[in-house]
């Protein structure tokens, strides 16, 4: 994985003047429910260390499918729903990728993005991540149109079979709202058009953007970047002749 943030590293660095900004944290334990400044992230170096993503399927999985989300987006949304599961069939239960998710909450649009962001951190705490994640797309209507959805993402929670008592404490405080923000800033780095975008990583090569999130999309660049014939939308790909 280091490798592959190096690449990404030299890709973000590439045309991009990144800002300094300095950490805003909140410590009268409102919920944080916007991106706060983050200090160094002027620093590519600084910036890889604190932004980081959650990962499905094998570390030694040989592609990587990094996928930029969110969580208010109803495009992520079909992804998560009709494309992951695909993926996750054919490709990442056995072995041969692995998905990479990115935070990019698009806040100007989706005021709700940023808490629902974190709230999945905080679920990440209590090895739910992938649950809640379903469930935070599944039930995208419930809690995306409120002024307020700190109480219909704690539902969800309790859905998913958390400690209610540790996610409520977890999402009324600013933890991981650093952490959120600097994934905002690493995708704004690397050019990430808008949500979903899915690019490809595979050792040895610099990662491609996927034409579309859908699965053919990716299953063909897949296939273009390892040298495999295009396989059928059921069928797997190989792993580059090997």
């Amino acid at each position: 994985m280091k490798k592959f943030y190096a690449v990404l590293a030299t890709v973000a660095v590439i045309g991009l003047g990144i800002v300094a900004y300095t950490i805003g944290s909140n410590r009268s334990g409102e919920v944080v429910p916007t991106p706060v400044e983050v200090e160094g992230v002027d620093e590519p170096g600084i910036l890889r260390e604190i932004a980081r993503g959650v990962t499905l399927g094998s570390e030694d999985a040989p592609i990587t499918i990094i996928e930029f989300s969110d969580f208010q987006c109803p495009a992520c949304a079909l992804f998560a729903q009709m494309v992951k599961p695909r993926l996750e069939e054919t490709m990442i239960d056995p072995g041969r990728a692995k998905l990479l998710f990115y935070d990019f909450p698009l806040v100007t649009i989706h005021p709700n993005a940023f808490l629902a962001a974190r709230a999945a951190r905080c679920a990440e705490e209590q090895g739910q991540f992938w649950g809640f994640h379903d469930r935070l797309y599944g039930g995208q209507a419930r809690w995306a149109p409120l002024p307020d959805p700190a109480e219909a993402l704690e539902e969800l929670a309790a859905e998913t079979g958390m400690d209610a008592d540790a996610f409520r404490a977890c999402l009324n405080s600013d933890k991981y709202a650093e952490l959120i923000s600097a994934n905002l800033r690493f995708a704004e780095a690397l050019g990430v058009p808008g949500t979903p975008t899915v690019l490809i990583s595979i050792e040895g090569q610099n990662p491609r953007a996927a034409p579309g999130f859908d699965y053919e999309s990716i299953l063909a660049t897949v296939n273009a970047m390892t040298g495999s014939e295009t396989q059928g939308p059921g069928e797997v790909p190989g792993r580059g002749g090997s």
